[in-house]
């Protein structure tokens, strides 16, 4: 289970988030209480230990400067959470190596995701960053084929519930581990990453078993069903 730690505003919030064990860190330039600046993420992502993704969060930016600033600081990917059109995606893919573009939950143009040049897909609230949750059925009819992030109002009291019900690739959370805005709280943090691992281990086990099922069920000739989404990787 990918785990995405975002709206990172400090070296002791980066550093406490990668040592719980997120995956990957999403510093926020776009509008926001939580907005950074290059200059400082950049003094942050030098601090960090080896295998931790960056991400650089941008809202409707020119893609110019989404790419002057990935390489400046020496972020690993990009979060595109605007209305940026697919030939934008595309132009920015090409010159940042991981892409993930965030759908508020319920857009139609959700189900195109499969045929866009975006290495993930995170559905959001309508207000992304609030911290409300939102009817997780409208995520239950994302396309498959796709890596599936899923944000908006989780904590560490739902996101296993979440992950159980809708099986993403990844969970997203930002102000579900925070004290205050911007500040990221370390026992949340903590339980949000733990439950989030346990939640994933539990999708790997069932799906192991399925697999055991499925491998009988070739032999009797009967077919095989497709791997989870989040599965695909391993």
């Amino acid at each position: 289970m990918f785990v995405k730690i975002c709206g990172i505003t400090t070296s002791h919030d980066a550093l406490l988030a990668t040592a719980v064990g997120a995956d990957a860190l999403g510093f926020v330039f776009a509008p926001s209480v939580r907005q950074v600046q290059p200059a400082d993420v950049r003094d942050i992502a030098r601090r960090l230990p080896h295998g931790v993704t960056t991400v650089g969060v941008f809202r409707n930016e020119r893609p110019e400067r989404i790419v002057t600033i990935v390489s400046k600081v020496g972020l690993h990917g990009v979060q595109l959470s605007g209305q940026e059109p697919l030939s934008e995606v595309r132009w920015i893919r090409e010159r940042v190596p991981f892409v993930i573009q965030a759908f508020t939950a319920g857009d139609p143009a959700l189900a195109a995701a499969p045929n866009g040049p975006a290495d993930a897909v995170l559905i959001d609230s309508p207000n992304p960053g609030s911290g409300r949750v939102f009817d997780w059925t409208l995520a239950e009819g994302a396309p498959g084929g796709v890596k599936l992030i899923l944000a908006g109002g989780l904590t560490h009291d739902n996101v296993a519930d979440a992950i159980a019900r809708i099986r993403p690739w990844g969970v997203d959370v930002s102000s579900g581990v925070e004290s205050t805005p911007g500040r990221k709280d370390a026992r949340k943090l903590r339980l949000f990453v733990e439950q989030a691992r346990v939640a994933g281990a539990a999708l790997a086990d069932t799906n192991d078993l399925s697999d055991e099922v499925d491998l009988t069920a070739v032999e009797n000739g009967v077919g095989r069903s497709r791997p989870f989404d989040w599965m695909l990787d391993a």
